[in-house]
């Protein structure tokens, strides 16, 4: 099969003919039809992510057809239309015993422990436990999205989060997932608050829900923005992107008993980031991470996405082929883009 292949983290990928992947007794082999090019492929490239052995194919955010199942596997077959969380559970560790999948003590994750969907072909563990059927209506490149960045904004807004109507929700960082989150927040009736430096990423914003916009780079403080806007602070306030100015202005800009939901990654050379911690102490404010959503959890979401609710097609806004792909990647890190960028294997 091609695939793109990194040897070197930084260093360009390249696309080439490695061996076609075989299905774990309890997995399956899917042929990718679409995946998302998302900003978490980018750091592992960077050599951000300890789980990563080189020479490495990235991709985690897929849908497509499987090709092949292991000999355990009883609920899936050859054929079946399926996307996956980024997270693989391993269905049997106490935090999947308590439904908690997205946070599996024994998790893999493709793209990052093993090769990905930048691929023609892509191996997934623990099929049963894993993969999420996708609609006959829905496109493959719709439902690529819903295995990271849409289905991470979904439970990041409306489970760890809990957006209620009325209530302001800021969004730093308009990209996918940012955007995505943008989408879930208004149709949630709360009133969204978009941040970024790109003012071609504030227009999607606009477009697809956002209230109020500000252009962090055009002002000295967007927290303080933020609260000006909001009459005090958000309720609930989301760092998409995940960088430290981000997170800080994320707490900054709530109000007393805001909650933070961190989605974007924080990579730093000691694994930590600062917060202003302060004003979490004296404002009573809620820190929480959002980690992806567990495949059980996909079916309200789906329901939403029929229905017309939720639109994450519309968030689609380039189409590649595979070729293209490692020039995109290394793009992310100085552009991280806008919208959704979907990768078509076989084009």
């Amino acid at each position: 099969m091609r695939a793109v292949v990194f040897e070197r983290y930084g260093e360009p990928a390249e696309v080439r003919e490695v061996a076609d992947p075989t299905p774990a007794e309890h997995g399956v082999v899917v042929r990718v039809e679409a995946t998302g090019l998302c900003r978490s492929d980018w750091h592992g490239w960077m050599g951000h992510d300890p789980d990563i052995t080189l020479p490495h194919v990235p991709g985690h955010e897929l849908a497509g057809v499987i090709e092949a199942v292991g000999a355990r596997v009883t609920g899936h077959r050859p054929g079946d239309r399926v996307t996956v969380p980024f997270v693989c559970a391993c269905g049997s560790c106490p935090a999947c015993a308590a439904g908690d999948q997205q946070v599996c003590e024994r998790q893999t994750q493709p793209g990052f422990t093993h090769w990905g969907s930048f691929a023609q072909y892509v191996a997934l563990d623990h099929a049963e436990v894993n993969l999420v059927p996708v609609p006959p209506e829905l496109s493959f490149a719709t439902a690529a999205s819903l295995g990271c960045r849409f289905a991470t904004a979904f439970r990041a807004v409306v489970a760890q989060g809990r957006a209620a109507p009325g209530e302001w929700v800021a969004v730093h960082g308009c990209g996918g997932v940012g955007l995505s989150a943008v989408m879930i927040a208004a149709a949630s009736g709360a009133r969204v608050v978009a941040v970024d430096v790109s003012p071609a990423a504030l227009d999607l914003a606009r477009k697809f829900g956002a209230a109020e916009c500000v252009d962090a780079s055009a002002v000295a403080d967007p927290a303080q923005a933020v609260r000006e806007l909001t009459g005090g602070g958000a309720h609930l306030s989301l760092d998409a992107l995940g960088s430290p100015g981000t997170c800080a202005a994320s707490v900054d800009g709530l109000r007393r008993r805001g909650r933070h939901v961190q989605v974007g990654l924080l990579p730093s050379p000691d694994g930590t980031t600062p917060v202003p911690m302060t004003r979490v102490i004296a404002l009573e404010l809620e820190l929480l991470g959002s980690h992806g959503m567990a495949a059980h959890a996909y079916p309200p979401l789906l329901e939403l996405v029929r229905a017309g609710v939720l639109r994450p097609d519309l968030l689609v806004t380039s189409t590649i082929a595979l070729d293209a792909a490692p020039s995109a990647l290394a793009a992310m890190g100085s552009a991280p883009g806008q919208g959704v960028t979907v990768i078509e294997p076989w084009a």
